[in-house]
């Protein structure tokens, strides 16, 4: 049904397409639209001595970020400990290094042999 409406209506109205553009339309629209345009002026561009706030103002600025940086970095480590100069990091009690050590060699998933090769590559080098 759909399609006997849609074939009487091309055969009313016809496949041709009505709208028409008139000959050399399109050659001089582009001047017809230049020439329509208002002159319009050129603008003066006025330049002026930078006063002594917008010369300090970067510096000013870049002062204010480093402060803020440095601010930032003092409060993230206020509640930390300080380590004494004279301390080294490495543990001292040989019990812990001794627990350390244990742990290591379970987690490393070796067996004996490959732990000894291991080591005496080391040594060797």
């Amino acid at each position: 049904m759909l399609m006997k409406e849609e074939d009487n209506i091309l055969k009313r109205v016809g496949k041709e397409n009505p709208f028409r553009v008139p000959d050399g339309y399109f050659e001089h629209l582009t001047s017809k639209v230049m020439d329509s345009l208002p002159e319009k002026e050129a603008p003066v561009l006025l330049q002026h001595e930078p006063t002594r706030w917008e010369r300090i103002k970067p510096w000013l600025y870049m002062a204010a970020m480093f402060a803020g940086a440095a601010l930032i970095l003092r409060v993230a480590t206020w509640g930390e400990k300080e380590i004494p100069t004279g301390t080294s990091l490495a543990a001292d009690d040989s019990e812990t290094e001794e627990q350390y050590i244990s742990t290591v060699l379970e987690n490393s998933m070796l067996d004996d042999y490959s732990l000894y090769v291991y080591l005496t590559d080391v040594d060797s080098e």
